[in-house]
């Protein structure tokens, strides 16, 4: 006899708990391979599952108690800012404190309408560049990034989302400094987090995330440093910077862009746990 819904979800979580994985997981991962809704996966547990979905959802739960292979790898997908994310092995997978940068960015660029051109530096997915243009469409928006991997990753989202974002393969600002452009805004998500920490993380993190886009020399600075310095040139006056920082990195960021522009307004946000982690820097204050 076939299982019904409620008893591979059993199944999996009982599972995922003795491998000291989120239960929540199974859930999700049942709910991408019957391709339902979650209002009609919960009406339709009692529904019973077919042999070859079983059989695929099995095999993913397999994989990712036992190799702490991430969820959105197995599904190909992630959400940011209510919308779905093509997500490859070349990709860092889009995460909340990156929304909460979004959110912020947002509101400033509300108050700012003269700001028009914007770039996305070390874009991977694109969620950052594609969501600037589809929430505010009158933007210029750019992104780079230096994997041409994660460059059609991005390429492929801004296709499917109906974002015209303008895509360039670039070591951080460096094409931007080589063809004298200029932009009123520059936002990152950049790599900062130190080698030193690799031993200390998640295997779904160490195995899985590319650490071109995980780690940073230098105690993870090298990445504002290197933005920081190309900003100095590409920045219009009155611009706007904003980054994603890890925890510790506030005075050491900030420090970072008062040396570059020390008339400039320095700003620390926090996420909602109440960690600092982002920096935003005005010229227009």
């Amino acid at each position: 006899m076939r299982p019904t819904i409620q008893e591979a979800l059993n199944w999996a979580s009982l599972f995922l708990k003795q491998h000291n994985r989120e239960e929540k997981v199974a859930e999700l991962l049942l709910i991408h391979v019957l391709g339902l809704s979650r209002l009609d996966f919960l009406m339709q547990l009692q529904e019973q599952i077919r042999p070859d979905v079983y059989d695929t959802f099995k095999q993913m739960v397999t994989r990712h108690a036992t190799t702490g292979i991430p969820l959105q790898h197995l599904t190909g997908e992630e959400q940011f800012y209510d919308r779905t994310f093509k997500v490859t092995k070349d990709t860092l997978i889009p995460r909340q404190e990156t929304e909460e940068l979004m959110y912020y960015l947002l509101k400033d660029l509300n108050k700012r309408p003269h700001l028009t051109d914007v770039v996305d530096v070390g874009t991977g997915t694109g969620v950052l560049a594609i969501t600037l243009k589809l929430e505010q469409p009158h933007l210029n928006v750019y992104a780079v990034d230096i994997s041409d991997a994660a460059l059609r990753v991005a390429k492929d989202n801004a296709n499917t989302l109906g974002a015209l974002v303008t895509m360039q393969s670039s070591d951080f600002l460096s094409h931007f400094i080589e063809t004298d452009q200029h932009v009123d805004v520059i936002v990152s998500n950049p790599p900062y987090i130190p080698y030193s920490d690799l031993d200390s993380l998640s295997d779904t993190v160490k195995n899985f995330d590319p650490h071109l886009a995980l780690f940073s020399e230098e105690d993870g600075l090298y990445s504002y440093r290197t933005i920081i310095a190309g900003a100095t040139h590409v920045l219009r006056p009155h611009g706007l910077m904003a980054f994603e920082i890890g925890h510790n990195q506030k005075e050491a960021v900030t420090a970072l862009i008062k040396r570059a522009f020390p008339d400039a307004t320095v700003e620390t946000k926090q996420d909602m746990f109440g960690r600092d982690r982002m920096v935003f820097m005005y010229q227009d204050v």
